[in-house]
């Protein structure tokens, strides 16, 4: 028998502190199989699943391919690997990174969503950028629950914020509450529709290896042609609507909102102005020591015309180096009580008892 519920948690910058603090008082009992995916460099060593077995009751290991579900259990997505969950088992997979990240919060939620319909909780905690937004969405067209941390809670607001302005999500709050509304959820029994939608599902698994990399359905979102590139590869991409949110993906599979596609694009314009910067300040050194070996060898209009260039490139070099160097403002953080309300909150614990 699978866990009668499937809690995704996704979270990035300042999200070790959020899972920390939620998994601390959950249930060892808990029918439930929680999974965690955190933004980590490929190269790094975590130790979540360490830092997540201190801090509660319930058993975490870094998820491995084929690897059983079981409840009362955290599987943590491993650097450079997505996680993926299918029918009783968890799969890893190198596939192409989604907003820049490997392992990504968007791949988790689909598949279970696919995989377990309305039985998946799905949570988005501390994180930049919006990853996570798309999957919750699955999570919710195929009836399962969506939950928010309260963004004036989270350390970086955007990920949870981002949530709630495009998401109909059922509850919004504050990270002490959480654990007890998930064990309450994974408590209750599944209703008939929901048995039928779960069972249902069943027919929509038709994973193999090689559509691993859209664990959406191409053909659910046709999409239309963007005029950008992929960052990655520098394939077209291909923009693709979800009520107002707006995501591009490209044909290999690497995906892209539009926040993550905006900040990969001013990270690799960056890229580009210095390495602009580099080659106009070797230019005119070059040019300055060729002007000076010509006017050595008396050859002035040589000279003139070398020291010329090196003039022209120092120039150019001194504007990009200004817009390089000159302070900029940071971003501002979301006001999020404009986005929270109209939202559905867990009801308030009763006092006084």
């Amino acid at each position: 028998m699978p866990p009668r519920r499937i809690i995704v948690i996704g979270a990035s910058a300042g999200g070790v502190e959020a899972v920390t603090q939620v998994v601390r008082t959950l249930p060892r009992d808990i029918d439930a199989a929680l999974f965690v995916t955190i933004h980590f460099p490929a190269t790094s060593a975590s130790a979540l699943p360490r830092i997540l077995e201190r801090a509660g009751r319930l058993q975490a290991v870094h998820a491995t391919d084929d690897q059983p579900i079981e409840a009362g259990r955290i599987y943590v997505a491993p650097p450079d690997h997505h996680l993926l969950i299918f029918r009783d088992v968890v799969r890893l997979y190198r596939g192409p990174r989604e907003n820049g990240n490997r392992p990504a919060v968007d791949p988790m939620f689909r598949s279970a969503a696919i995989a377990y319909g309305p039985r998946v909780i799905g949570v988005i905690l501390s994180g930049s950028l919006d990853d996570g937004t798309s999957g919750l969405i699955a999570i919710k067209r195929r009836g399962g629950i969506a939950i928010a941390q309260d963004p004036e809670e989270a350390i970086f607001p955007s990920m949870p914020q981002s949530a709630i302005d495009h998401v109909a999500v059922d509850h919004v709050m504050k990270l002490d509450r959480l654990s007890a509304v998930l064990s309450d959820l994974s408590m209750q029994p599944p209703t008939e529709e929901e048995q039928v939608a779960f069972d249902d599902a069943e027919k929509d698994l038709e994973y193999s290896e090689i559509d691993l990399s859209r664990i959406e359905n191409a053909a659910d979102h046709p999409g239309v042609l963007a005029p950008f590139g992929c960052p990655d590869c520098g394939g077209t991409l291909w923009e693709l609507r979800e009520g107002e949110l707006v995501r591009f993906r490209c044909r290999v599979g690497h995906a892209w909102t539009s926040d993550a596609l905006l900040a990969r694009q001013t990270e690799t314009l960056d890229g580009a102005l210095w390495t602009a910067l580099r080659a106009l300040e070797e230019s005119a050194s070059l040019n300055e020591q060729l002007a000076d070996r010509a006017r050595n060898r008396g050859n002035e209009r040589l000279a003139e015309r070398l020291a010329d260039n090196a003039k022209l490139a120092n120039g150019r070099a001194r504007v990009i180096r200004d817009i390089l160097v000159q302070p900029k403002d940071p971003p501002p953080i979301p006001q999020s009580g404009r986005a929270i309300r109209g939202t559905r909150r867990h009801p308030e614990p009763a006092t006084g008892e």
